[in-house]
């Protein structure tokens, strides 16, 4: 599904370089849970961004699904995205003026979907969520769980092949946390989504995915199954980041 190959990102300023991303490649398969961890300022969310299409790297290639989008003109990128990319932020960026039902919507609304349509993926979004009981609600009127239920509906309405989330559950605490991890899961069995997952929680990581991916500093540091990960850190870093025990 994701195939990138000796990707490269630097931030410059008149006083600094900063290398966010050096010669990185990664692949993803279809339907699989990747989840990437690491400190902050390694490199975790500049990686979101490209592979969402909202940044572009310095060099390397990204290919998607077959296609090589580095050099993608803005409106094939945006086509790409619409109808393939799903985004879950930690902040839940929800409309406080539109109901639950409105929220989800809208962004088929602004892709000029005909109503009735909207309507059917809208109501298919929302029972994925279980908060169908829960349509014309405003967000104030939410719990912080089902307002993140809320904000990945918005995401899959649109049925995406990828779903990308940055720290989804970082503003939640620990008992909704667990709670949302078990319908995250859920949600990937049923809709048979690709999901890319950034966490700094290493809990999160090990238990939720299929594959993990340790960064540091704009390098991969180790990437396997959380098995892997755990009982073989391949250097003092990753032993050190998972937990005293590996040490």
């Amino acid at each position: 599904m994701i195939r990138i190959n000796d990707l490269r990102k630097v931030y410059r300023t008149e006083e600094v370089e900063t290398i966010a991303l050096d010669n990185m490649s990664l692949h993803v398969k279809e339907h699989e849970f990747v989840a990437i961890m690491g400190p902050s300022g390694c490199g975790k969310s500049t990686l979101l961004n490209i592979l969402g299409l909202l940044d572009d790297p310095d060099s390397g290639s990204y290919l998607f699904n077959g296609v090589e989008v580095t050099g993608l003109s803005e409106d094939k990128r945006c086509d790409l995205r619409r109808e393939n990319i799903g985004f879950v932020f930690q902040n839940f960026n929800l409309i406080e003026e539109l109901t639950v039902f409105e929220n989800i919507e809208l962004p088929l609304e602004n892709c000029g979907m005909k109503a009735s349509l909207r309507k059917m993926k809208v109501e298919k979004a929302l029972k994925s969520v279980l908060l169908n009981h829960r349509r014309n609600y405003f967000p104030s009127q939410l719990s912080g769980g089902q307002q993140q239920r809320i904000a990945i509906a918005r995401a899959i309405v649109n049925e995406p092949k990828v779903l990308l989330l940055d720290e989804p559950l970082g503003a939640l605490d620990l008992k909704l946390r667990q709670e949302m991890q078990y319908e995250l899961i859920r949600l990937k069995n049923e809709l048979g989504i690709t999901f890319l997952y950034v966490t700094h929680d290493q809990e999160e990581a090990l238990t939720m995915s299929d594959k993990v991916v340790v960064m540091n500093r704009g390098y991969i540091q180790q990437m396997g199954t959380p098995e892997e990960i755990y009982n073989e850190p391949e250097n003092a870093f990753v032993a050190d980041f998972i937990g005293d025990s590996n040490i």
